[in-house]
């Protein structure tokens, strides 16, 4: 599956200057785009606004899932979060450039459905999962408001209607456009812990320095943690092409951390660790599910969290984290597994893998071992509605850094 994706990533032509063989002009939308008051905008939006199209598995994809995991040897538990569809990349919309995007919609299906207050102010209080291009406009709205304003900065203050990248901090500045308390948490090594947008206050023009594979230390201009993953924002198709056919080959993690305002950011001490290297970044996500409420079901190893998903992202791709998995083995030791639905996998393939109970661990279950990369950043979103002071403090993306 990973080299039929990455042969098709292949094919896939250079970056042209909107989607679907349209100019902006002719996209709906352009309408609301820069005639409107904010409010006239936003009203426009949610009117024009296109629910987004994916292929819905009967039963829902975590239920399937649940079913499965329920069969598996009783030395076994794992935590899953709630209703979360999967919504995959379609070769000729968004191949090699919106996963990021891809997983968005898979969040916002699950805050839609599992978050009544989430509901009622997403989108414009729709209800339904907008298409890319709706999201786009959704993320230019939120750059209006002052979400992120280095990091609209770094796309022009423009993005609807063109295949760009994105990542956690367009993901976070979205969601907090909506008074969702999004937050972010970097994964790295110790000696780049002062580059990490770790501090609030961090600001674009600050120059900092990266340090490459070879060893050698390049100056940068850096706005939000996934910036250090693009340090050239204006990459075209083949080179997007070039990295997403990596990350189909190889499988890796996220996770995440609470902070909300200055005076609570970090509660990173709950979830403190001794582990050592990449098991930092499971042992964080093991705490994450296992903190709160949850629902156990069927034969009560298989455990149901009220959290979200987590958005995953590393160098080169992004996915969905929805649960965990931990094997008790017979030398006392314990095997972490990530269980990520992927948007480059097919979902009718999922979907019958599912069905058919067998074969569909190579498109969900993720190994401490496939965690090859120096760097991971997540995006989670923590209960409630932020108004007020906290609105403000959202408006500047930052993020929570742990050592690897």
């Amino acid at each position: 599956m990973d080299l039929e994706f990455a042969q098709q990533l292949a094919l896939e032509p250079s970056s042209p200057p909107s989607m679907n063989n349209q100019t902006i002009r002719d996209l709906p939308l352009a309408r609301c785009d820069g005639q409107c008051s904010m409010e006239e905008s936003i009203s426009c939006l949610a009117a024009l606004q296109t629910r987004t199209t994916f292929h819905e598995i009967e039963g829902g994809v975590m239920a399937l899932l649940r079913e499965c995991l329920e069969l598996e040897p009783g030395n076994t538990t794992t935590f899953l979060c709630g209703y979360t569809d999967h919504i995959q990349s379609i070769r000729p919309e968004d191949s090699g450039w919106g996963c990021g995007w891809r997983n968005i919609q898979m969040l916002s299906s699950h805050l839609l459905m599992q978050r009544q207050e989430a509901r009622e102010v997403l989108f414009g209080g729709a209800g339904f999962v907008p298409d890319i291009p709706s999201l786009q406009r959704w993320l230019e709205i939120a750059w209006e408001k002052g979400f992120d304003a280095a990091g609209s900065d770094q796309f022009a203050n423009k993005i609807y209607g063109l295949k760009r990248w994105i990542g956690t901090t367009e993901c976070a500045a979205l969601f907090r456009s909506f008074g969702l308390r999004a937050r972010i948490v970097d994964f790295g090594p110790k000696e780049l812990e002062p580059y990490y947008l770790s501090l609030p206050g961090s600001r674009l023009g600050e120059e900092v320095k990266r340090i490459h594979n070879d060893g050698k230390r390049k100056a940068i201009q850096v706005c939000g943690p996934m910036d250090r993953y693009l340090p050239e924002r204006r990459h075209d198709i083949n080179q997007a092409s070039s990295s997403c056919r990596e990350k189909s080959s190889c499988s890796t993690s996220h996770t995440g951390d609470s902070w909300g305002r200055k005076s609570n950011y970090n509660s990173g001490n709950k979830f403190s660790m001794k582990s050592k290297g990449h098991q930092v970044l499971m042992d964080w996500i093991w705490n994450y599910f296992n903190d709160g409420n949850v629902t156990k079901t069927g034969n009560h190893r298989v455990i149901v969290s009220d959290k979200t998903p987590l958005y995953f992202q590393h160098d080169g791709h992004s996915r969905t984290i929805v649960g965990i998995q931990v094997k008790n083995q017979h030398n006392g030791m314990q095997q972490h597994t990530l269980l990520i639905l992927d948007p480059g996998h097919r979902t009718a393939e999922l979907e019958r893998s599912l069905k058919e109970k067998r074969g569909w661990q190579k498109f969900i279950k993720r190994g401490v071992h496939t965690l090859r990369k120096p760097q991971y950043q997540l995006c989670y979103i923590d209960p409630g509605i932020s108004s007020g002071d906290e609105v403000e403090l959202l408006k500047t993306v930052d993020s929570v850094f742990l050592e690897l």
